[in-house]
Formats: C-alpha cells, sequence, structure tokens
C-alpha cells in the first residue's frame, strides 16, 4: 500500500538509485567526520552578507540530519516512477529546474519573513529537500487516488496517504522547513506549468544526458525483473510496452477502486481494517450480488430455470491471451486467470502479477 511505483521497484530508474546511493553514503560520510559538517550548512546570512555563494550549492545538496534524509529517501524511491515515466532526462530535468527555482525562491522567503516579522532567518535546512517536495506537484496531479480502507469507520485511506504521511514528517522535523518545503511547492507548481517557458530555459542539455548515460547509468542501473522478457523486443516496441504496462497500472488501480465500492456495498466493515477487502478471493469478485432468494411463490412454480453457466466454463478471447503471454505469462496461466474473473483482462493480470 506504501509503494505506488509498481512491482518494479527501481528498475529504468538509475538516476533515483544514484541519488539514493550518493546522498546517503554523503550524509552518513558526514556523520561519522563531523567536522566537515560546517562546509555544508545552508546558512542565508553568509549567502547574503559575506557573498559565500558556495554555501549556496553546498547547503543545498547534502542532508546533515539522517531523519531527513531517511524521509527523503522514502520519497524519493516512490518518486522513482516519474522517472521511468517520462525518461531519465525529463526527470533529471525537472529536478534541476526546481532546485534552480527553489534556490531563488528561499531568499524571497527569507526576505519576506524578515520584512514583516523582523525576523532574520540565519540557516535553513540542508539537502536536496526543495525538489523533493517539487515533486508532490506532478504526484498529486498525476496520480490516481485509489481508496483503500477507513479508520474508524470515517478516515479513508488510499494508495497515497502513507507517502502524504512521510512528506508530513519531514515538514515538521525542523522549525524552518516550511520555508523549503513552501519553495519546493511553488517552483514545482512553476515547472510543471511551464510558466514563461521555463522547461526550456532549465533542462539537462542532451549531450550531458548522453555522457551520463554511457558513463553512470551502467553503474546505477537495475536488471530487469524476471517476469519481463527482452527477446524480440525493439526500441519501438519496448517504448510501445512500457507505455502500456503504465497504462494498465492505473487500470488496475481504478479496478480496484471499482472492487472496493462493490464490496462496500454487500457486507459492512468489521474492525479498523477490513483485510477481506484488501485481499479478495479472485473467484468470487465477480459474484452477483443482488441474486436474492428464491421467494415461496416462486418454489411453486414448475416451469424450470436456466442456470447460469459457471465462470470457469464461460469461453475465453483468443486476443486477450496473446496481450498475456506476450506480458511474459503462460499460456495456461493465462486461460485460467481468465476463466477465473470472467475475462475481465485487468483483474485476471492483477490476479497474475501476485501470484
Amino acid at each position: 500500500m506504501f509503494s505506488t511505483t509498481g512491482s518494479r521497484g527501481l528498475y529504468r530508474a538509475p538516476l533515483s538509485k544514484g541519488l539514493l546511493l550518493l546522498l546517503t553514503g554523503l550524509t552518513v560520510m558526514l556523520t561519522v567526520l563531523p567536522r566537515y559538517q560546517g562546509l555544508f550548512t545552508y546558512n542565508m546570512q553568509a549567502i547574503t552578507q559575506r557573498q559565500q555563494v558556495w554555501r549556496w550549492v553546498c547547503g543545498r545538496l547534502i542532508c546533515l540530519d539522517l531523519k531527513d534524509t531517511f524521509c527523503s529517501s522514502l520519497l524519493i524511491y516512490n518518486f522513482c516512477i516519474f522517472e521511468r515515466r517520462f525518461g531519465s532526462r525529463k526527470f533529471s530535468s525537472f529536478l534541476l529546474g526546481t532546485w534552480f527555482l527553489s534556490a531563488l525562491i528561499d531568499l524571497l522567503l527569507v526576505q519576506a519573513v524578515d520584512f514583516l516579522f523582523d525576523y532574520k532567518v540565519e540557516e535553513l535546512p540542508t539537502g536536496l529537500i526543495s525538489p523533493v517536495f517539487s515533486l508532490f506537484v506532478p504526484f498529486y496531479l498525476s496520480i490516481p487516488r485509489v481508496p483503500v480502507t477507513q479508520v474508524l469507520g470515517h478516515i479513508p485511506i488510499t494508495n497515497k496517504s502513507l507517502v502524504y504521511i512521510v512528506g508530513l514528517q519531514l515538514l515538521t522535523s525542523s522549525p524552518f522547513m516550511w520555508l523549503i518545503a513552501l519553495s519546493g511547492l511553488v517552483s514545482g507548481g512553476l515547472y510543471h506549468c511551464n510558466v514563461l517557458g521555463l522547461q526550456r530555459l532549465l533542462f539537462v542539455p542532451a549531450w550531458l544526458s548522453k555522457t551520463c548515460q554511457y558513463i553512470l547509468e551502467p553503474l546505477f542501473s537495475v536488471p530487469q525483473p524476471s517476469g519481463e522478457s527482452p527477446l524480440g523486443m525493439g526500441a519501438t516496441l519496448d517504448i510501445q510496452r512500457e507505455q502500456r504496462m503504465d497504462l494498465l497500472d492505473q487500470q488496475l488501480l481504478l479496478a480496484q477502486y471499482n472492487q472496493a465500492r462493490r464490496n462496500d456495498r454487500q457486507q459492512p466493515q468489521a474492525g479498523l481494517l477490513d483485510w477481506a477487502r484488501l485481499f479478495p478471493s479472485l473467484r468470487h469478485r465477480f459474484q452477483n450480488p443482488r441474486q436474492a432468494q428464491p421467494r415461496p411463490q416462486e418454489q411453486t412454480d414448475p416451469s424450470p430455470q436456466p442456470q447460469a453457466p459457471l465462470l470457469e466454463h464461460s469461453p475465453v478471447a483468443e486476443e486477450q491471451v496473446a496481450v498475456l503471454v506476450e506480458m511474459g505469462f503462460s499460456r495456461i496461466d493465462a486461460l485460467e486467470a481468465l476463466r477465473a474473473s470472467n475475462n475481465d483482462i485487468n483483474m485476471a493480470t492483477n490476479f497474475l502479477l501476485q501470484h
């Protein structure tokens, strides 16, 4: 329920894996060697009054707090779905653009606090936190919200709730973290909406992207999952398959949402978490809930009623079998899943992925 990145983890997300390894390793190194932590403090007074511009770069790369590093790493892991969906170059361009924009917005917010409240902010939280908060903008706009269950009968829990909880934990970790979060959200909104053509001004050049692809990608690449076979897949087919898998992820989320609503009408929820609704049996998902008991006057009717065919013997479309076989499943498993799900390819795919 926590991860919204699907079953592939960091597959096709080398930049996210590199950020996780490098930033976490540097944070641990500075924790072991505390004498060098002063070089990476995000001191706003030193930047504005003593023109130490290098602190603007060093203070916004490495976290000096292990708790902030842990929360930001969890968020980067969940946000790597955007790197798989849009590509490493577009994802890195988003991080680079929001990094520069949030740096300027930090100065404006510090000056606004000094002007409105007559309070000088000396230091801000360090690390790559503003670009992480900026990723909440596409996360909120493009990831579908699917209710999973309810706590105490009134508080809904969705597939995105725990990600927001981690962001809230990061927001409350230090007194001035709200300034960093606000600058990240504003910069993410400006870059995502392409205000003033920012996406054409702040981007990673093609030559730099290709250089990093040849040098760094072999170091941080993740092996392909066993469920996906690259045999016979050209570049165009690979892209089409990737887009089809992303679309299928969204369809599965919507199918789970509709199934949760149908189960909620069938029976009331008992307890804080309805585990039967989270993991329903596939062969009982499509039973007709409106099928009522026969009335007394109907029992005396001598005319025989035709009975509905069993789901296991329902015909299976060969097109759907071919789609599942192309995704890497065997023909026998595909036939069994389609029969059990009454030829619903979304639920059949969900069953095969979970088993």
